[in-house]
């Protein structure tokens, strides 16, 4: 670090001309500098590495042991250094080979993703998507640290420290199976809350949801016997049985199996919303895959 400290990059780009040219005057014609500026920079380079690194010969000068070895590390370095200080190349999606991980729950699996993936298999061929279990207390911090690209949640209750675009807003309707005998129509409040309802408790083991705070509000009650951690179980069970269950309604729709009718009592819905840290906001790639998945969905 004590060297580094000392250097500058023009004292390196010289030193790698110098290098190549093994002559002071080509080397200055090179880098648009006088002969008198490329000696002060030569100078300056043997004094921090303590060698004369380019010696006078018969066929201009010729570099020493300690300049041989410098050569191609500093080429390398340079090359690196440039690569990063150059504009940014356009995103080409059909070359791509990115692995994009991003946190989902399978309701937005179904509702975000699954619209999305054909559009991204198609123009980008190469690449992955890898989803991982979304757990909306790590969320902040697996974006930080670059475990996560994407992330899908609730606007409401993300974390203020994520960019965050709106996708939608989502609707809860009541769903049962297909000639479900006591929804033919729309049920009364009472008929409602006789009915055997199925919850999705993300925590695990939950009897009480938003649709329960509804019903308490109107000083009512419902019947709720089944408590899962996923929304797309309880489309099976809700499919196969006589119970029925307040879903987000883009679930429904292409189940033939299911039938949705309107509540007889007002739910709030939500908006859901996709995340990302700001070390990626700028990301050609990146960019590519939020504007891609977004254009895929469908209007509301």
């Amino acid at each position: 670090m004590t060297n580094l400290r000392r250097l500058d990059l023009n004292l390196l780009v010289t030193l790698d001309v110098l290098l190549a040219e093994h002559n002071v005057t080509r080397a200055a014609e090179r880098l648009h500098y006088s002969q008198p500026s490329v000696s002060v920079h030569l100078a300056r380079l043997r004094e921090i590495f303590d060698d004369p690194l380019l010696l006078p010969g018969p066929r201009g000068m010729r570099p020493t042991a300690r300049a041989e070895s410098l050569r191609e590390p500093l080429r390398e370095a340079l090359a690196a250094l440039e690569l990063a200080v150059s504009p940014e190349r356009p995103f080409d999606p059909a070359a791509a080979t990115a692995t994009w991980r991003v946190a989902a729950t399978d309701y937005s699996e179904s509702t975000v993703l699954l619209p999305a993936l054909a559009t991204l298999r198609q123009a980008a061929p190469g690449s992955r998507v890898a989803v991982v279990e979304m757990v909306p207390a790590n969320l902040a911090r697996q974006a930080e640290r670059g475990d996560i690209d994407l992330a899908f949640h609730t606007s409401e209750g993300s974390p203020a420290s994520l960019h965050r675009l709106a996708l939608f807003t989502e609707r809860y309707v009541l769903v049962g199976r297909t000639g479900h005998p006591r929804l033919k129509r729309k049920p009364t409040l009472a008929q409602f809350c006789a009915l055997e309802h199925v919850i999705v408790s993300p925590d695990g083991g939950g009897f009480f949801g938003v649709t329960d705070e509804a019903l308490a509000a109107a000083g009512m009650a419902r019947r709720v016997a089944l408590s899962v951690p996923h929304f797309l179980y309880v489309a099976s069970v809700v499919a196969s049985t006589d119970l029925v269950a307040m879903l987000p309604a883009r679930l429904v729709p292409g189940h033939p199996a299911l039938q949705m009718v309107d509540a007889p009592v007002e739910v709030p819905g939500y908006e859901m919303s996709m995340l990302w840290h700001e070390r990626v906001h700028r990301d050609p790639a990146h960019q590519w895959l939020r504007d891609t998945i977004a254009a895929a969905l469908p209007v509301s």
